[in-house]
This record gives structure tokens, C-alpha cells and sequence, in this order.
């Protein structure tokens, strides 16, 4: 398996003097021996843990994309606080284990995210029960006239979803394989196969996969 490991620390302090951050590394070197050591690549935040929006997380998800592998933290709480945090990380498509609790991966998000649509959905029916007091009392309103998604349509909307994340990520990485003077899609597929990287499903890229992702990038 390919882990990407990834530790945060809350202070520019923690972060130049090694606080926390050696104790994180050690979790995660002896989570990992006999399952993937060394990581794929490590990414150290200074970070608040009540902000989501953190480059490094960003740029070990896109290693994680790439390689198709897994992000690792020493502590879930070093990862989020807060569950729209892990709503995006969910819809990210990357797997995560917590070397404090392994248990907690995926699923454990994906539990997280239901508690929160579950809350939207609540809001969403006393939003409907409003409308249609509102309705009772006389005034118009328009009826309903949208699309209700089948189970396959998320699915399908989630896949394209992940692809169109994984563009950017992917995009550098062909750049300079170009600059390398490799330009034919067949001869591009063939440096990405080797240097490790699958497609959006996981398989190896092929010629026409190569040409129709470089027309969806323009």
C-alpha cells in the first residue's frame, strides 16, 4: 500500500521547535512499519485545527489522488473539528487512517457526513412545512418542478466529481513530462504508467485516455 502522511501542528512555535511534530512522526513510522514505510511524500501544517482551508492538506490530498494513496495522521483530531470539514474531505475520494484510532477511516467520515445531511434534510422539511403553511394561509406558490437524482446519478456525479479534482493535480506532472521533450499522448501515457501514477479508476493510462483528458484541460 502508499501512504502519504501528513501532521499538523497549532503554532508557528510547535512547528520551528519540533513540539508535537517529532511525537506525530514517530506515530506514524511505527503505524507504518511492515505496511508502506516510508511514506509516498510527508506534509507538515501550521495550521489552526477550526480552519479547513490548509494548503498542505490540500497538496497531500493531491499526492494521494495521484498516487492513489492513502493519507495518514497520527491523531484524528489533528485532521478536523468540524463535520463540513469532513464533508470535502469525503467528496476529496482519498481514503485516511488515524494511527490512534485505525478504525476511523472512511467510514468514520462517511458517518460524520450523514449526521450533517441528516441536519440539512431536517432543515430542508421544516423549510417544506413552512411552505406549505404559508400555502394553507392562501398565499400562492409555485409548485416543484426540479429533478429528483437516482442513487446511480450520485454515483456517477461523484465519480465526475473526482476526476475533475484530480485535473490540477494531474496537469504539472504532464507539463513536465512535455518539457522532458516526451509530446505524443501514447509516449505521455507511457511516463505516467511509470512513474507510478493510475488513472481516476485506478487502471494504467492508455493513449485516448491521455488525448481526452488533455481536451477537457484545453
Amino acid at each position: 500500500m502508499r501512504f502519504v502522511a501528513y501532521y499538523r501542528v497549532s503554532t508557528d512555535k510547535q512547528g520551528q521547535s519540533g513540539l508535537g511534530l517529532e511525537a506525530q512522526k514517530e506515530a506514524v513510522r511505527v503505524f507504518l512499519a511492515g505496511k508502506g514505510w516510508p511514506p509516498v511524500a510527508e506534509f507538515v501544517e501550521v495550521e489552526s485545527g477550526r480552519k479547513s482551508d490548509r494548503a498542505q492538506l490540500a497538496a497531500a490530498l493531491a499526492v494521494c489522488r495521484l498516487h492513489k494513496a492513502t493519507l495518514v495522521i497520527a491523531k484524528l483530531d489533528r485532521l478536523a473539528r468540524n463535520a463540513a470539514f469532513l464533508l470535502n474531505l469525503r467528496d476529496a475520494g482519498v481514503d485516511f487512517v488515524a494511527c490512534d484510532m485505525p478504525d476511523a477511516n472512511r467510514l468514520t467520515v462517511g458517518i460524520m457526513a450523514l449526521v450533517a445531511e441528516d441536519e440539512a434534510e431536517r432543515i430542508s422539511a421544516r423549510t417544506k412545512a413552512a411552505l406549505a403553511a404559508a400555502k394553507a394561509r392562501g398565499v400562492k406558490m409555485g409548485g416543484f418542478r426540479g429533478y429528483a437524482p437516482t442513487d446511480e446519478d450520485r454515483a456517477q456525479a461523484a465519480q465526475a466529481k473526482r476526476e475533475k479534482a484530480k485535473r490540477p493535480d494531474l496537469l504539472p506532472i504532464i507539463d513536465a513530462i512535455r518539457a522532458e521533450g516526451i509530446t505524443s499522448a501514447s509516449g505521455i501515457a507511457r511516463a505516467l504508467n511509470e512513474r507510478g501514477i493510475p488513472t481516476s479508476r485506478g487502471g494504467q493510462w492508455q493513449a485516448v485516455q491521455v488525448q481526452r483528458f488533455l481536451a477537457l484541460v484545453g
